[in-house]
This record gives structure tokens, sequence and C-alpha cells, in this order.
């Protein structure tokens, strides 16, 4: 199930990505020599984007409630809970985060509720939502059943089925580490870059001797910018999406000598280990030529150096579709525009400060002044005279 929903190939498929990427790029191309926020059109790009990858590309209705009941969540898991330190005083809710988390839940429940009964009528009634383009949750009910369960008569793809409340958490899984999260890394990169201009200009040519300045850059080159996937890596090693993976233990466990009982949650600190001195040199120092070097830590989970996404079954499932658009997203921006800060700040007197939560975005979104780079206009196709 999360092979057939999550794979490259599907991720690549969704029609979502490219239809915002070029809704982005038009937007900026008729504000150049305008200051542009780019913090907040990035999660603009990255709502739309999993929102319609979720529900449908005629789906948009409630969008602005989804989105809220998932910023409130984010609030909440990020908030400081004296209860995660003093277990016994939780009954009290010192904090009042237990109110406000039954509060989202229930709305939460109810969005999602609707969503999937209207769903199962348009399949009963044979309409479809997308045009020519299922969604996520179309997908996922296909292994819809009353009760989860394995069919061991038929082979483990086809034999995995998914209760309503199973369907419910993959979607909550997606949304969450789609959304903000990604719209957060797309921002880290534009803010990385503009700090570090030898890196820009270093990309920028890159772009230019791969694509070209007559058009922008498609699915089929990414393979090909071998210096973008150095940055895309480094933005990711500095600025995990979820700095605090959290997890539970499922049975006791012992690790470097510590008992660990069954039933604990446990905090993988993502963002001190991409920052470890002991692993990386410069740590703090954005330097994606690093990873031009042989054997370096790829962050898909098999190198616990690097761990953005997590590791293993609890790795992030959306992690795909994430990276697909934060890729998209990032060559389009540095391939199609000139940036330059404000009011003549220089590089380095750019603010990288960032807001402890469920995610660490910029304390402050990026305001960056855009100016055209390609051949022809990135709206029309006309040559730029």
């Amino acid at each position: 199930c999360v092979m057939k929903l999550f794979s490259r190939k599907r991720a690549e498929s969704w029609q979502s990505v490219r239809d915002e990427t070029d809704r982005i790029v038009r937007s900026v191309g008729e504000r150049v020599g305008s200051s542009v926020n780019v913090g907040e059109m990035v999660f603009q790009l990255t709502k739309n984007v999993i929102y319609r990858a979720a529900f449908g590309s005629s789906s948009n209705e409630g969008q602005d409630e989804f989105i809220a009941i998932l910023q409130e969540f984010s609030k909440l898991f990020g908030a400081f809970n004296w209860a995660d330190f003093i277990p016994f005083i939780g009954w009290a809710d010192p904090n009042g985060l237990n109110k406000r988390l039954v509060k989202a839940r229930a709305a939460l429940d109810g969005f999602i509720d609707s969503i999937i009964d209207e769903h199962m009528e348009k399949k009963r009634s044979g309409a479809k939502f997308g045009v020519g383009e299922d969604d996520m949750v179309d997908e996922l009910l296909a292994f819809y059943s009353e009760e989860s369960k394995v069919d061991e008569s038929e082979d483990l793809q086809n034999a995995i089925r998914l209760t309503r409340d199973n369907i419910k958490a993959i979607i909550m899984d997606v949304m969450f580490g789609g959304t903000e999260t990604v719209a957060s890394a797309i921002e880290w990169a534009m803010s990385e870059l503009m700090r570090s201009p030898d890196d820009m200009n270093r990309l920028q040519n890159e772009l230019e001797k791969t694509v070209g300045l007559h058009r922008r850059v498609e699915e089929s080159d990414l393979d090909k910018l071998t210096f973008f996937r150095c940055v895309i890596r480094e933005t990711l090693r500095l600025h995990p999406p979820i700095p605090l993976l959290l997890h539970e233990t499922a049975q006791e466990a012992v690790v470097a000598g510590y008992r660990i009982p069954r039933g604990a949650r446990v905090m993988i600190n993502a963002y001190a280990i991409g920052r470890d001195a002991g692993s990386w040199s410069d740590a703090d120092t954005f330097r994606p030529g690093r990873f031009l070097q042989e054997n370096m830590p790829d962050f898909r989970g098999g190198n616990f150096e690097f761990i953005p996404f997590g590791s293993g079954r609890r790795s992030c499932p959306g992690m795909q579709l994430g990276l697909y658009a934060l890729e998209m997203c990032v060559a389009n921006l540095v391939h199609c525009f000139r940036w330059e800060l404000p009011g003549g700040m220089k590089p380095e007197e750019l603010d990288m400060e960032d807001v402890f939560g469920l995610t660490a975005p910029r304390a402050n979104q990026l305001i960056a002044v855009p100016s055209p780079r390609l051949e022809v206009d990135v709206g029309l196709g006309k040559p730029n005279c």
C-alpha cells in the first residue's frame, strides 16, 4: 500500500506539483523588481499541492478550515508541556493543552470523515473527482475494510486492508509532512543560497548548462543536476523538516546500556544529529559541496548520522512527494530568476534565526526581490526584451 502510494513514480504522477510550480513562477514573474514574501508564497504552494494530492483536484472547498486545524496541531505538538517531563501531573492539564487537543482532534475527525464519505459515495455512483487523476483518498479506499487484516491467501501487497482510522492516520501523516514542513524546507533552501552567493552562482551556472535559458526546469532534468541535489541535501542536513522525531517504544529495549521501558516516549533529535561535529566538518556551515565527495551519507534512512525523514518502518511516508515538490519549486525559482535582498541588505546580514516547534521555520519570513533570468518570459514563453 505504502509502496504504491508514495513511490517516486507515483509522486511524479501528481499533476498538482507541476501546476502549482507553474503558478508560483507566473506569480513571481508578474512581480519582478518588487519585494516578494517567499515564505508566504511557498506555503501557499505546498498547501495547494498536498491538499489537492490528498483530496482531489476539485476539492478546494474547506481548504482553509483544514489547514487551520493542521496549524493548531502543529502548535500543540511543538508546545512545551510540563506533563512530558513530570508525567503524574498530566491529569491536571497544567498548560491546557489536552483540552485544545481534544477539540482539534474532533474537528479533524469530522473533516476527514466527511471527505471519506464523499469519496465513497462518488465511488459507488461511478463519478471521479479529478480530471484523469486519482487522489490519495481514492488510492487508500482501494485497501479499505471494516477491520484491519491481512488475507494470507493473497500476496502481501494486495492482501493488506485498511480501516477508516488507518486511512485517517495516513492522511494526517502526509498532510503534516507535506505542508508546513515542505514550505519551511523551500524557504530555508532559498535563504541559505541567498546568504551564500558563490553557491547560488554555482547552482545557476549548472542550471544554465543543463537546462538552458530558454525554458523552465522539468522532472527529467532533476537527475542531471548534481550540485542542485547537493544543495537539497545540505538544506535538509541543517534544517530537517521535523527537528524532533517523536516515537513510542513497542517493547522494552536496552540502548547504550540504558533500559527503555515499553510505552516510553522517545524523541530523536534529527536537528542535533545533522549538526554533530563528530560526523560533519564545519557542522553549522552551509557547504553543499561536501556532498560531492564519495561515500557521503544519504538521507533515506540508511545512514543514522543523516535522518531528516526518520528511518526504517517509521520513516516519513510522504517523503517522495515532499522531495518532489521541494526540488521542483527550488529548481525553478533559482533557474527562472535572479534574487536580491531588499534595501541593499548584504548576504551576511540576512537573519537566519529559527522558531522552535513541531517544525523549525524561519523566525522572520524571507523577503527577496526577483529579476528575470531566462531569455523567454516565464509566464507566456515570449522573448525577454
